[in-house]
């Protein structure tokens, strides 16, 4: 098994996020010692069954056969899915914890996504809800501009991991080992944004409607591999 990243590696910190400015290309989430949570959103009928028997590919509607997009970010899954409210197949958002030595291996097998063997590409470039033909086990990696609560784009960038259809199964039979529904929280998020105009994100931090992100460390090579600062 691997070992867990060091929660306190101030080592492998870097002089811009020691002084509090966030660094253009991050893991930041919400983790502790064991596991990681990571989002996505669903259909009623995939997160419902997902919550219940604790198996994200409990519902026959869950296809395995296309490439899935992880976030750690929360307020990147808001943007995504319009706090809830985009469409009905992301009617229901889903936290996914995953247990450290498992996320890192997704990573381990990533590349950075380009378009045409070009730059690595914007939100513009790759379609994260589109399903991929690519019958391959390369985990994809793209960064997006980070969003605030109020889903502004930030100066600095959020991951994205496309999970290929060859390691789906994987992924979520084994390496997913919690499932919550957090819409409600969404839906309270946008309530109180849309209400109190002058709240701040340490209020929406203290009420519970942002989790506290941290960076999330990882081994220099596969900081390398995909493109962190």
């Amino acid at each position: 098994m691997m070992a867990t990243p060091d929660l306190k590696q101030k080592a492998t910190t870097s002089t811009a996020e020691a002084k509090g400015v966030p660094n253009q290309r991050q893991i930041r989430a919400c983790y502790d010692e064991e596991t990681i949570t990571v989002y996505q959103a669903y259909n009623s009928e995939i997160a419902a069954a997902a919550v219940h028997q604790q198996k994200l590919h409990a519902s026959p509607q869950f296809r395995l056969t296309r490439m899935t997009w992880i976030k750690p970010s929360w307020c990147w899954m808001m943007y995504r899915a319009g706090y809830s409210y985009k469409d009905k197949n992301q009617e229901r958002i889903l936290a996914l914890k995953m247990r450290h030595e498992h996320f890192i291996t997704l990573l381990r097998n990533a590349t950075l996504a380009t378009e045409h063997g070009g730059n690595p590409t914007s939100q513009d470039a790759i379609r994260p809800d589109k399903p991929t033909r690519e019958k391959s086990s390369t985990v994809r990696v793209q960064w997006d501009p980070e969003r605030t609560p109020r889903l502004e784009k930030l100066g600095y960038r959020s991951i994205q991991i496309g999970i290929p259809s060859l390691l789906a199964a994987t992924w979520a039979e084994e390496w997913i080992c919690g499932i919550e529904d957090v819409t409600d929280k969404a839906r309270s998020l946008e309530q109180e944004l849309r209400e109190n105009k002058e709240v701040t994100d340490d209020e929406l931090l203290r009420k519970g409607l942002v989790p506290l992100e941290r960076g999330f460390q990882v081994p220099l090579e596969v900081r390398q591999a995909i493109g962190i600062e």
